[in-house]
């Protein structure tokens, strides 16, 4: 059969118009510890599945997640990751078995966005998975051993992840970084520079952001009535983040913590998906 130039064409653009990867949003959010990164969700499309291994994490989020006390919350909170023993790690293991297991019954399809909080304690939940199984538990890791097999699981999950019928927002700490700029022969002063980078093992620290669309930080800054939060999306030096949907100029450097008002702002749906009942 002769090779159809036009058939071709047409096969590729009906994929791009039918893809739902790019009609969906996701973001690796990042910022100190209170940052406000957790509670940023309370701006994301509704409803919400979390999957919290950060012990306490959800706390922010009380009022809109479902539980005995608020039966209609349209936060689903799956916090049993947080409690992982690390001589006796279950936590991963039972993650991923719950993940696969939810993605072949399209439970996602229900949920307007996904969230994994955070990449620090994942990863830790991780490790320890990795370590139990060579009957280590609870030790030390080994460079050469333990940190490629652990940077190999969050890659490949998240990736998994980023398959979803939904939103995808990551969140992550970060981690500073000193840099010694000069010294000062006379008075032996060190000049050094300071830097803020996305905390996670090895090379991921590059992988994993190169999988999302968005990357933001969350930063505090002190104002006349308190601690003002605001959220980096376009940023080189001290922190680093970008923004895919700043493309059009739509956007500003430093935006509100709002996803909705961005994605509003940026052209993109905002709508929620029906409540769960």
């Amino acid at each position: 059969m002769a090779y159809d130039a036009a058939a071709e064409l047409k096969r590729v653009t009906d994929y791009y118009n039918q893809d739902p990867l790019q009609k969906r949003f996701s973001a690796l959010v990042t910022g100190e510890t209170n940052a406000g990164k957790t509670y940023l969700l309370r701006t994301a499309r509704m409803p919400i599945h979390l999957d919290s291994f950060d012990p306490g994490g959800t706390k922010c989020l009380r009022d809109l997640i479902r539980c005995e006390s608020n039966p209609t919350g349209q936060i689903i909170a799956d916090t049993r990751w947080e409690d992982d023993d690390p001589f006796e790690p279950k936590a991963f293991a039972e993650w991923m078995r719950a993940i696969d297991i939810r993605i072949q019954l399209g439970y996602f399809k229900q949920f307007g966005t996904y969230c994994l909080d955070s990449a620090t304690t994942f990863g830790e939940a991780v490790m320890a998975y990795g370590l139990g199984n060579k009957s280590r538990a609870g030790e030390t890791p080994q460079h050469n051993h333990d940190y490629m097999p652990q940077k190999t699981y969050m890659t490949n999950y998240i990736r998994k992840l980023m398959k979803l019928p939904c939103d995808f927002i990551l969140t992550g700490h970060l981690r500073e970084i000193e840099e010694l700029v000069r010294v000062d022969t006379k008075t032996g002063i060190k000049t050094k520079n300071t830097k803020y980078r996305f905390y996670t093992v090895g090379q991921a620290v590059v992988t994993i952001p190169l999988l999302f669309d968005e990357i933001y930080v969350i930063i505090g800054r002190e104002g006349r009535e308190g601690p003002k939060r605001e959220m980096l999306i376009d940023s080189l030096g001290t922190y680093v983040a970008r923004s895919r949907l700043k493309s059009k100029g739509l956007l500003n450097s430093i935006e509100e913590p709002d996803i909705k008002l961005l994605l509003k702002k940026a052209g993109f749906d905002t709508t929620n998906k029906p409540k769960i009942v």
